[in-house]
């Protein structure tokens, strides 16, 4: 079998198998945040934490709980790794520095996953299990409440309520990824992955020395990390590293963990709005947006240049022989394309383009199909500017599920797209300006800039994967990068919310003749172009510096 044709079997099979899951994933998803009853754990976390679950909240206040929860995370996932040198289980890992504390602590809580560390050689059993993988499941439920919160905004009307926050952190968690984690977990031990709480072993004898490795629950992460769409790995090679990822099917499995719940979303979106054809719309908009990628990374990386491609079949510099070209390419596009940042081949070993296309799928707002909730919210904040863009065309108000798009609604939605790339832009500027942070690239010209607008793009996206080539454990990068991801998740919560808020006390206007159809494919057809176009003038110059400059070399 070709190596092209094990690509595109193995996409058809992960398509099918999506496909299997987005009706019945996606209508259990509408009863879980729609269902007036509490299971009775339930109602023991909301005793425990002193929440009331049927109090409905307006945005500010959902916005408080998203807020306060969070810092919460961070101050405790930072306390628990200043504190290690002295935890039970720590495999007698040092204490983190202050610098990389702060970084780790807020890539997770904030569902970026940015690892400035060797995972093996850094956190202890205590960390990862009681820290990380805990964040894992926590930040993957904000984002879901958050999305579910629009939601509601676009479908209620005459009221400011929103639901309620805690009762939607609980219900993502208990109901929702716990039990599909469990299963996953049980798949991926039973396929090669390891599960333990074994400490650091001697496994042979080598020239020059020995090597070592530390065992972990690393099964039970691993899912919940690309479920989740988080992506920090136990192991420093991540999805890469035969414990986390062994073979071509948990490869796939993978894969399939990433985008089930973003995809399933879409149909959540149509049940709870009471149209299942406008989940549909946004759903083919993602689609299209992520295939097109898989096709162009894919092209990108088997193009044969040279003798030394031509033996290998393709570009297979930096990626795992036992995935191929094909199971790179649509991990590497998946994992861009929603905010998971896990990787199971290095993106800086890709061609110029395939390295481009990783971070134009960031640069995209990664909503296609996105992080967990992120990528649904981000998408329809899409969809608000789309329908206001072809209101401009033909001089009627916008509309979109029947609410009316008006000043304040496209302020709310142009200050969360303009957040993400002032962001990557602004930073990556003063990285370049500075003469410090430069001595941390490992390759100079258009490909060291590609390290340091990568690092910048991933963090602002909450996306947390890495060019490889970028020493990012230094104060700067610690410290900015640890900002721009906080930045990155929480200002553009603010706007989602306050947008929800103002949608939901607006009272639906009947549609007309003249009224924009937006569950047709001329309007996908739209929104894909509004989101290409305002990427495109927004980090073309900063593309055409670095992958665009390397790719045309």
């Amino acid at each position: 079998m070709s190596p092209v044709l094990a690509g595109v079997l193995q996409l058809l099979a992960l398509m099918a198998a999506l496909a299997l899951a987005y009706v019945p994933l996606g209508n259990y998803l509408a009863r879980v945040y729609t269902s007036p009853k509490h299971l009775r754990i339930e109602k023991w976390i909301y005793k425990g934490i002193g929440a009331d679950p049927d109090t409905e909240m307006r945005w500010p206040a959902y916005l408080r709980g998203v807020l306060a929860f969070s810092v919460a995370g961070v101050l405790f996932l930072y306390l628990l790794q200043r504190l290690q040198g002295v935890l039970p289980g720590s495999l007698g890992f040092a204490s983190i520095d202050p610098d990389q504390a702060f970084n780790t602590a807020a890539s997770f809580v904030a569902n970026t996953n940015w690892q400035s560390y060797y995972g093996e050689q850094a956190m202890g059993h205590v960390v990862q299990t009681a820290g990380l993988a805990v964040q894992n499941f926590v930040s993957a439920a904000v984002g879901i409440a958050v999305a579910v919160a629009l939601v509601r905004g676009f479908a209620r009307s005459r009221t400011g309520e929103l639901g309620n926050f805690w009762a939607d952190l609980v219900r993502g968690v208990v109901r929702v990824l716990v039990p599909i984690a469990v299963v996953g977990a049980v798949i991926l031990v039973a396929c090669g992955v390891i599960q333990n709480f074994s400490g650091i072993h001697e496994v042979g004898q080598f020239t020059g020395g020995t090597q070592e490795w530390n065992g972990g629950a690393v099964a039970s992460q691993e899912v919940i990390k690309e479920l989740g769409t988080n992506g920090g790995g136990y192991f420093n090679a991540n999805s890469a590293h035969p414990f986390e990822n062994p073979t071509p099917f948990t490869n796939l499995f993978e894969i399939f963990l990433i985008l089930l719940i973003p995809v399933a979303l879409t149909r959540t979106f149509g049940v709870m709005t009471g149209s299942v054809r406008q989940g549909y719309a946004i759903l083919a908009t993602m689609a299209t947006i992520w295939l097109s990628f898989v096709a162009l990374m894919m092209w990108t990386e088997f193009a044969h240049h040279g003798p030394a491609l031509q033996a290998a079949g393709g570009a297979m510099e930096g990626k795992e022989v036992r995935f191929g070209i094909g199971g790179s390419s649509i991990f590497a596009v998946s994992t861009t394309l929603t905010s998971t940042g896990a990787v199971d081949s290095f993106h800086s070993s890709y061609t110029g383009l395939g390295g481009g296309i990783t971070m134009l799928g960031m640069m995209l707002g990664e909503i296609a199909p996105g992080g967990v909730g992120s990528g649904l919210y981000g998408m329809l904040v899409m969809a608000v500017i789309a329908v206001f863009i072809a209101g401009l065309m033909v001089g009627r108000t916008p509309e979109y599920l029947g609410k009316k798009i008006g000043t304040r609604e496209i302020k709310f939605a142009a200050c969360y797209i303009l957040i993400t790339p002032a962001l990557v832009l602004v930073f990556t500027a003063a990285a370049m300006a500075l003469p410090t942070p430069g001595d941390s690239m490992t390759n100079s010209g258009a490909h060291g800039f590609s390290e340091i607008l990568y690092a910048y793009t991933s963090a602002s996206n909450n996306n947390g994967s890495a060019f490889a080539g970028l020493n990012a454990d230094t104060q700067w990068f610690n410290t900015t990068l640890g900002l721009a991801m906080l930045l990155g998740r929480f200002l553009p919560m603010v706007f989602v919310l306050a947008l929800a808020g103002s949608l939901a006390r607006q009272q639906p206007v009947p549609a007309t003749k003249g009224t924009l159809r937006t569950e047709k494919p001329l309007f996908s057809g739209l929104l894909v172009g509004a989101v290409l176009i305002i990427t495109g003038l927004t980090y073309f110059p900063a593309l055409a510096l670095g992958p665009l400059a390397e790719g045309l070399a």
